[in-house]
């Protein structure tokens, strides 16, 4: 193994091990436990060829808690104790994505200019391009896994393609092939 693929793996454990001592495979969430889930994200993003530190963040996203799974594992008055664990690139998509508004963030997530709702601070900001690609992934990610555990009602999972649909130039080809999926087998032919 090389180095790097050493660090991965002692990462991405501890940031398991991280989520466990935190009670995550304790926590109910669609399709069994917040830690199953958190691990189905960080998969389906290493299958769709991830950089590791966006895997990171895809098994550490709902770490301070979602707009949509109010459960904090971790407080955002201590975000050093996750970028101990993951490094603060990945602790700072996690906090991106905890502390999105979703209602105020999703519509305009695709325009340069659209500004980022921080549901924690009430400020706005405008990420750049790569952090909201990184950002529209992993909710793509998290929204699939969601759609195919939980019982979602049809008109749920249309609206939710259908915002994807606008994101198409910030998701990579991967995800943009699982959105297709996801739409066949809602709206089969």
């Amino acid at each position: 193994m090389t180095t790097e693929q050493n660090d991965r793996v002692a990462s991405e454990a501890e940031a398991a091990e991280l989520l466990r001592t935190k009670r995550a495979d304790l926590i109910q969430h669609p399709g069994g436990t917040l830690l199953e889930h958190l691990h189905r994200v960080h998969a389906l993003l290493g299958a769709w060829g991830a950089r590791r530190t966006l895997r990171l963040a895809g098994l550490c996203h709902a770490f301070y808690g979602t707009d949509g799974f109010p459960v904090a594992l971790g407080s955002v008055d201590r975000r050093e104790d996750l970028s101990a664990i993951v490094g603060t690139e990945a602790e700072s998509l996690v906090y991106l994505y905890a502390s999105c508004d979703r209602a105020r963030t999703y519509p305009s997530l695709h325009r340069p200019d659209g500004a980022f709702a921080d549901r924690f601070t009430g400020f706005s900001l405008r990420p750049s391009a790569g952090r909201r690609r990184d950002f529209a992934e992993l909710t793509v990610a998290n929204e699939l896994d969601v759609m195919r555990t939980a019982s979602l009602d049809r008109a749920q999972v249309t609206d939710l393609l259908d915002l994807f649909a606008t994101w198409r130039s910030l998701l990579s080809a991967p995800a943009l092939h699982a959105i297709e999926d996801a739409r066949r087998s809602t709206h089969p032919v």
